[in-house]
């Protein structure tokens, strides 16, 4: 019973992550918006970007960047520790803007599929192995173990059995 109750607990939840507590305001020229967050994005230094070419690498400035700039309603942003500016496409509207900087931390969400483990190993790099050769030259067979193991560590291995054989 305990079991059950659990489970209902966990699927019942809305969002994991951590929302971001967005204040918008005007930034007192037009065009132009203001997102006061309840969390630093920076540290203390300015970022800016005009392009989303120019929000390169996984720093949470430059992914709230790119997702500005997919909305297709972002001229330029500008973020600072925890105040976000964004420079708006002329005509276009800021409604969703918002909730595009409140999503940010969000890793997942209700009706979001999570990836199998096939599909995730599918992303890693399979090790490679060289096999170092044998004392008669050829290369020795590896076990399924011995394959996830990087070679210079094999070949330490093996050194340091055939150094504590001959003692």
């Amino acid at each position: 019973m305990w079991c059950l109750v659990k489970a209902k607990v966990l699927t019942s939840l809305p969002r994991v992550g951590q929302p971001v507590d967005v204040k918008q305001t005007t930034a007192g020229v037009a065009g132009r918006i203001r997102f006061e967050l309840n969390r630093t994005l920076t540290g203390q230094g300015h970022e800016k970007f005009t392009s989303a070419s120019q929000a390169i690498g996984p720093r949470p400035a430059a992914e709230l960047a790119r997702r500005l700039f997919n909305s297709g309603a972002v001229l330029g942003v500008h973020v600072f520790a925890n105040i976000v500016t964004v420079d708006l496409v002329p005509g276009s509207r800021d409604s969703d803007l918002a909730q595009i900087v409140t999503d940010l931390h969000q890793y997942w969400k209700p009706g979001m599929k999570p990836p199998t483990v096939e599909e995730l190993m599918a992303q890693v790099a399979a090790p490679v192995v060289e096999a170092a050769p044998s004392a008669d030259g050829s290369a020795p067979e590896l076990s399924a173990a011995e394959k996830l193991v990087p070679a210079h560590l094999l070949e330490r291995s093996r050194a340091a059995r055939s150094k504590a054989q001959k003692s």
